[in-house]
Order: structure tokens, then C-alpha cells, then sequence
């Protein structure tokens, strides 16, 4: 087992984040932050986590990409058979986290994730590289398979079937949009004593913004 993990630890320093200071809209204010850490070239920004729960209550997390970003929320594209769509048509009450850990941040946002439209879906598959369109109809995403060399016979497979023009959209492939419903912005600060500024969604649409005590 690793030795000495209780005594890692590191003062988080670089800056603050108060009520006064940020914007009252929850959506600026993160748009704000995201583009910060483009800026720093942090290793895929757009990287969160997302969580969903099983009909047995257990919470699952994994790494998807935001490829989107509105007034409306963040998106991300999955298969639409795979385990966390499943889990979301079941429930579709869910959690993304976005680790700015570089930059001594976090953004915890929660929400219900909702179908984009066909169109969007179809917008976006036709931006993607073309080895990753054919991904797309290769993963039977969360099953069982007996070895990788099954995916690159797959692969050969769809490459032969798509070789004389455009991949077309799966039927079983596109995006999803988390509505948000809460965000939360953390800031680390000096002895643990952490920022932390939650934004509720109202029923009138507008937000109201708590300091959360660290």
C-alpha cells in the first residue's frame, strides 16, 4: 500500500471567490471560469464527471466531455443503449463535477439531463473526426466482450459498410443536455477555509446565492 498518504497535502493560495465579486448569473460566472482554464491549457477543460444512480440507489461516475454550452446547460454525446443513458430514462436526475484541480477549483453543477434535439445530435456527429464517427457505430457501449480484437473486427467491418460516403448519424447515438438546477463554485483558500458559493435555481428563473461555510 501506498506510504504517507495522510500527510499529502497542499495551501491553496492562488485566489479567492465572494459574492460581491461573482456574477449573478450562474451561467456568465462559470462561462467566465471555463474560459480561465482554457487559458491556463489545462488538460482537457471540458473533462467532467458525471453522476447518475441505478434503480438500486447506487451512484455511478464516469469521465464524459462538454461539447456545449448555453443559457440552457452542457452538453455531452454517449450511446443512448449504454449504462448511464439507461440510469438516466430511469432517472434522469444527475450530478456533473468539473475538477479544476491546477487551478484550485471545482464545479459541482446538478440537474436533469434531457434529449438535445436530432438536429443537434446530427450537427455535432458531422464535427467529429471521421475515425470517430466510425467509433460510434463500433461500441456497443457497456457490454461485456470477450477481447478488444472483437472491436477491431467490428471496426473493419463498418469501414468496409461506410467506405463510399458520409457515416450517418446512429439512431442509437446523440447528445444530452443537463438543465441545471443548482451550481456550485468552490474555490480553495489557505487552513481549509474554502470558498464556496451555491446558486439555486428559483421558481420565478432567477437565482439566489449562498455562501456555503467550507
Amino acid at each position: 500500500m501506498a506510504d504517507n498518504i495522510a500527510d499529502l497535502r497542499k495551501e491553496y493560495t492562488n485566489a479567492s471567490l465572494d459574492i460581491e465579486s461573482a456574477n449573478s448569473n450562474p451561467f456568465i460566472q462559470f462561462d467566465k471560469w471555463f474560459k480561465e482554464a482554457q487559458q491556463a491549457e489545462l488538460p482537457e477543460p471540458n473533462a467532467m464527471v458525471l453522476s447518475t444512480v441505478d434503480t438500486q440507489g447506487q451512484p455511478f461516475q464516469r469521465t464524459v466531455l462538454m461539447k456545449a454550452l448555453d443559457q440552457q446547460g452542457v452538453v455531452f454525446y454517449t450511446n443512448y443503449k449504454s449504462r448511464k443513458a439507461e440510469q438516466i430514462a430511469e432517472n434522469n436526475r444527475v450530478n456533473i463535477l468539473f475538477p479544476w484541480f491546477p487551478m484550485e477549483r471545482q464545479v459541482s453543477i446538478q440537474g436533469r439531463a434531457v434529449k438535445v434535439t436530432n438536429k443537434e445530435s446530427l450537427n455535432y456527429f458531422l464535427s467529429r473526426p471521421h475515425g470517430s464517427q466510425l467509433g460510434a457505430w463500433v461500441s456497443q457501449q457497456s457490454s461485456v466482450i470477450n477481447s478488444r480484437s472483437i472491436l477491431e473486427m467490428k471496426l473493419a467491418e463498418i469501414k468496409q459498410k461506410f467506405k463510399e460516403g458520409k457515416v450517418p448519424l446512429p439512431d442509437f447515438w446523440g447528445g444530452y443536455r443537463v438543465e441545471p438546477t443548482s451550481f456550485e463554485f468552490w474555490q480553495g483558500r489557505q487552513n481549509r477555509l474554502h470558498d464556496r458559493l451555491l446558486y439555486e435555481k428559483q421558481a420565478d428563473n432567477t437565482w439566489k446565492i449562498s455562501r456555503l461555510s467550507p
